[in-house]
């Protein structure tokens, strides 16, 4: 009906499925690290794990995509008390973005109180090469101009306040430790900062939809992580993010090249472990941080 609000979770629904994680684990994470495709492996740094399947756990919906293990995983990351989703939601599975974003009021309910995100990503910048690690400095939210946001509807302030900005969406002060960990780490050279755009998916994008986005300031492309960052900045946590660019965009249309999800996955397995070292040394350095604030 025209006019007419789609049913989304409410406070109460996302308040059952923290409570009932919390009665089902002593764990109580202050980071929760949501993984993109190929990049659950970041599970498995957890020590003394705890983890559960979806499908056992109440309102939350299923990952039907290849790469996404669909478990959420408690445990501890560097000393730090962490929630992994191994396999993350989209818009193009048929999932309303309410659903699509509900773990992450739910993490906010647990206590987390710093997002992780990752994600597999097309590089537009011409400078960026396969197996590059981006830090998302800000983003472009493509549905968004369409009016499709995890916010639209009536707003819950226990969630937090109806006009939410994002101009801040992504912690300066963690970009910068990052950098720092990366030199440290001496992978320097395959660390860049850049603009994040998300589209609805599933196809991947046309010539022209590249070239376009490239002109709207756009260094890589891919089909999720804002609308989960856009709740996660409502709930009033703090947002970091990395796109691992596991393909270059087409932009010739002379290229006979073609982008695929495997091609998307090997890449992620090869410079998957490059990105869990520098995400689990991050934790340590900002679980130090918090210790001598």
């Amino acid at each position: 009906m025209e006019g007419q609000v789609e049913k989304s979770y409410t406070y109460e629904d996302s308040k059952k499925t923290a409570d009932w994680l919390l009665g089902n684990t002593k764990h109580r994470p202050k980071v929760a690290i949501i993984c993109g495709s190929g990049l659950g492996g970041l599970a498995d740094l957890l020590k003394d794990q705890v983890a559960f399947d979806y499908v056992k756990i109440p309102n939350f919906p299923q990952s039907t995509v290849v790469g996404h293990a669909g478990k959420l995983v408690f445990g501890n990351l560097s000393g730090t008390p962490s929630v992994v989703m191994q396999g993350r939601f989209h818009m193009y599975e048929g999932y309303p973005l309410w659903k699509v974003t509900f773990p992450v009021r739910v993490f906010s309910l647990l206590g987390v109180e710093t997002l992780i995100v990752t994600n597999a990503a097309g590089g537009l910048n011409p400078d960026y090469k396969v197996g590059d690690i981006m830090l998302i400095r800000d983003h472009i939210n493509m549905p968004g101009f369409a009016g499709v946001n995890p916010l639209v509807g009536p707003n819950d302030e226990r969630f937090g306040a109806r006009f939410p900005p994002m101009s801040d969406a992504y912690d300066r002060d963690l970009r910068k430790l990052a950098h720092t960990v990366a030199s440290e780490m001496g992978c320097s050279g395959c660390l860049r900062e850049g603009v994040y755009c998300t589209l609805g998916g599933p196809n991947y994008e046309t010539i022209a939809e590249c070239r376009f986005l490239q002109r709207l300031g756009a260094d890589a492309v891919g089909m999720s992580t804002v609308p989960e960052v856009i709740v996660a900045r409502h709930c009033g946590l703090r947002v970091f993010g990395f796109s691992l660019i596991t393909n270059k965009a087409i932009l010739d249309y002379e290229s006979k090249e073609k982008a695929n999800h495997a091609e998307v996955l090997e890449t992620s397995r090869q410079s998957a472990r490059t990105l869990e070292k520098l995400v689990s040394l991050l934790v340590q350095r900002i679980e130090r941080n918090n210790n001598l604030a």
